[in-house]
């Protein structure tokens, strides 16, 4: 086993998802600043979109023009253009929320892996020092520091030891929030929404997307690049049936039950393929920041796919905390009253954003009755 030792870092950034890539993207310029993730490139993920807001993101840190450049030089695209949303929801009939008049123009459905790849790639051209393949274990606190170890294997299978000593540490490590865990910061957890999702060839005109409610849950299709197109199925895990995620034909069956997603179904003949349940649940962590570190992304909090806000508020969240580590100057002199000042405005942004969040979700289930005695609409009106 080998060690390297880099005491030269001001940064450490636990996670290279989004809300980490645009975290060190945006401090690369004025910090020494390391990426660590335990997985070598982005894994394959459900698409979603990304809202036109996050354009000014993007523009903001001079990525813009490359996902531009990435969409025009490519025929069809890496990412297709998300013009908007057909919902039904409380009612039988359709209603249409567009991008057409939308002043940042429209947002987009990803190839979430290779977006999430330019800005891992982004993030190394701008300086920062990316770590992949490379396993979080441990920290702890002391002179004024958090001493990280990490691991990493080679080709050969030698297991090295990377240590290094930060002024500051960003924990972005998703939902698992593995920086707070280790310091014993718990977790609520606020229902049991699951996403079960599968892809198909999609030979449909209309591009926007699907979301329609249904007496288990609710189901979400939209297309995705290169001809194809997710259908997704969320509810609670314990009203999942554990057959239909692991039968294409059942699950098929079972989607047919929706008219909508009926009619996608039968515009959309081909070859499904189911891919692994994932978490889709609200979740929090009961503290947002500490002595010298803050969270950021999923790892701060999660959100409910309805909402639309996951992406977006991983690009915020993260724009937003390197804009107050600016703003407080406490990473100059390490100053205590400088980094409590950070901490309060960190975790009152955070608290704000969960309250928004919270409002925002209540009202988009109130506004469905027609299953108000079934179990999952149960829970959420009360």
């Amino acid at each position: 086993m080998g060690t390297e030792i880099n005491n030269k870092v001001d940064i450490v950034i636990i996670g290279g998802g989004i809300a980490g890539c645009i975290a060190a993207i945006a401090l690369a310029r004025s910090y020494n600043v390391v990426v660590i993730d335990k997985v070598n490139k982005p894994l394959f993920r459900i698409g979603e979109c990304l809202t036109p807001a996050s354009r000014r993101i993007l523009k903001k840190l001079d990525l813009l023009s490359g996902m531009d450049n990435i969409i025009t030089a490519t025929g069809q695209g890496l990412h297709l253009k998300n013009i908007g949303t057909q919902s039904y929801w409380g009612t039988e009939q359709v209603q249409i929320v567009d991008h057409l008049r939308n002043p940042d123009g429209f947002g987009w459905h990803l190839d979430r892996q290779r977006f999430e790849n330019y800005l891992r790639e982004s993030a190394s051209k701008r300086g920062a020092i990316c770590l992949w393949s490379t396993k979080f274990r441990d920290a702890h606190y002391e002179d004024c520091r958090w001493h990280i170890n990490a691991t990493t294997t080679d080709d050969t299978g030698n297991e090295k030891t990377y240590s290094t000593t930060a002024k500051f540490v960003i924990d972005a490590s998703g939902r698992q929030a593995h920086f707070a865990r280790k310091l014993g910061i718990k977790r609520q957890h606020f229902d049991k929404l699951v996403a079960c999702w599968a892809t198909l060839s999609n030979m449909e005109q209309n591009k926007m997307s699907t979301i329609s409610a249904s007496e288990s849950g609710w189901w979400y299709s939209a297309p995705l690049p290169n001809n194809k197109r997710v259908i997704a199925l969320q509810t609670d895990a314990d009203l999942l049936d554990q057959k239909i995620i692991n039968d294409c034909d059942l699950f098929i069956k079972y989607a047919q039950t929706n008219r909508e997603i009926g009619n996608i179904l039968q515009k959309n003949r081909g070859d499904i393929e189911l891919h692994k349940t994932v978490s889709a649940n609200s979740t929090r962590l009961n503290q947002f920041a500490g002595k010298q570190w803050a969270a950021i992304g999923d790892a701060a909090m999660s959100f409910d796919p309805l909402s639309s806000q996951g992406i977006f508020s991983a690009m915020i969240s993260a724009l937003e905390l390197t804009e107050m580590i600016a703003d407080t100057s406490f990473m100059i002199d390490l100053n205590a009253t400088k980094m409590e000042h950070f901490q309060n405005i960190h975790t009152l942004r955070m608290d704000q954003i969960w309250a928004s969040y919270l409002k925002q979700k209540n009202s988009f289930y109130l506004e469905e009755m027609r299953w108000k005695e079934a179990v999952f609409w149960i829970r959420r009106h009360n």
